[in-house]
C-alpha cells in the first residue's frame, strides 16, 4: 500500500512474467501448432540426412551431421522469427492489442511475454533437436565446457536478435491472413542461402554474401563450428569458424532489432487508421464549415 492509500500496480517485468505464464498455455493448448512447431525441422532433417547420407571428402564429418547442426539453428529462428511475426499480426488483426490497450498493462510487459514464450518453446525445440540429431543422424554432443558457453551465447544472441525481427516484421502485413506469406518467404529464402538446406561450400559467394548480412547463416556456421569436428571448417566461406565476426553480428542484430522494433511500431500505431495500441492517434481538428447565409 503507497502512501497515497492506493494499491500500487505491478511493475512491467512481473507483469511480462505473468503475460508470458499465459502465452506458453495458450501454445501449448494448441496442439497441433505445438506438433508442426516441433516436427517441421525434424521432418526435413530425416530428409536432407536420408538423402545426402555420405561423408564429405576431406571434412570427418557426414552430410547428416551438417545438416543436423543447421537444423538446430532453423528451429531457433522459426520458434522466434517466424513464430512472433505471425502471431503478432494475427493478434494485431483480431483488435486484441486494442482491448489490452484498455488494461493497466504497459506494451513493454506484452512484448516480455511473447520473448519468455519464444524462450521456452525454443529451450524445447532446440532440446528436441539436439536428442533427435545425437540419437538417429550421429550428431556429436560437445564433451568440453567452451563448447558449451559457446552454444549457449550463440542461442541466446540468435534467439534475441530473430525475435526483434519477428516483432518488427509484424507490422507489415496488412491482415492476419497475409501475415503467413509475408513472414514465410523471406525465413525460406535465408534458409536456402544460409546453408541450412544446402551445404555452404555448394553456394554461390555472392548469394552467401546475402545471407552473412542476417543472423541465420552466423548461427548455423556457429553451431557447425560446435558440433562439428575443426577439419570441418574448411567448408566454410572464410575456411574457418570466425566466432569473433558470429557475435559481432548476432550482437548487432540484437541491438539493430530493437531499433526497429520501436521504429516500426511507432509509426504503425501513430499513425492515423492504425490499431492505436501503442499511442492514440492524433486527429486533426476539422475547420468549422461555412455557413451561406440566407438570402
Amino acid at each position: 500500500m503507497s502512501t497515497t492509500g492506493k494499491t500500487a500496480l505491478p511493475r512491467a517485468w512481473s507483469l511480462g512474467l505473468s503475460r508470458g505464464a499465459l502465452e506458453i498455455k495458450q501454445f501449448v493448448r494448441q496442439r497441433d501448432a505445438v506438433i508442426f512447431t516441433f516436427a517441421f525441422p525434424i521432418v526435413f532433417l530425416a530428409l536432407f540426412a536420408s538423402i545426402f547420407g555420405e561423408e564429405f571428402e576431406g571434412t570427418g564429418a557426414t552430410a547428416s551431421q551438417i545438416y543436423a547442426a543447421g537444423m538446430v539453428a532453423a528451429g531457433i529462428m522459426s520458434t522466434s522469427f517466424q513464430s512472433l511475426g505471425i502471431s503478432i499480426a494475427v493478434e494485431r488483426d483480431e483488435k486484441v492489442l486494442r482491448r489490452l490497450r484498455g488494461t493497466p498493462m504497459p506494451p513493454s510487459a506484452y512484448f516480455l511475454g511473447k520473448v519468455w514464450m519464444v524462450l521456452a518453446t525454443g529451450l524445447a525445440e532446440t532440446a528436441v533437436m539436439l536428442l533427435v540429431g545425437s540419437t538417429l543422424f550421429g550428431l556429436d554432443l560437445p564433451t568440453s565446457v567452451s563448447k558449451w558457453l559457446t552454444f549457449a551465447w550463440i542461442f541466446v544472441l540468435g534467439l534475441a536478435g530473430c525475435a526483434l525481427l519477428g516483432i518488427a516484421i509484424s507490422s507489415l502485413p496488412k491482415s492476419g491472413k497475409s501475415a503467413s506469406s509475408v513472414v514465410v518467404l523471406p525465413f525460406l529464402i535465408l534458409q536456402f542461402i544460409s546453408g541450412v538446406f544446402i551445404p555452404v561450400n555448394q553456394i554461390p559467394d555472392w548469394l552467401l554474401n546475402i545471407g552473412a548480412l542476417f543472423p541465420l547463416k552466423w548461427m548455423c556456421q556457429g553451431l557447425r563450428g560446435v558440433f562439428l569436428p575443426e577439419s570441418a571448417a574448411v567448408i566454410e566461406q572464410a575456411g574457418g569458424w570466425e566466432y569473433g565476426k558470429t557475435a559481432l553480428v548476432l550482437g548487432a542484430w540484437v541491438v539493430g532489432g530493437l531499433v526497429l522494433c520501436l521504429l516500426t511500431f511507432r509509426r504503425w500505431y501513430v499513425r492515423p487508421g492504425g490499431p492505436g495500441w501503442w499511442r492514440p492517434a492524433r486527429r486533426r481538428a476539422r475547420p468549422p464549415a461555412r455557413r451561406t447565409p440566407c438570402p
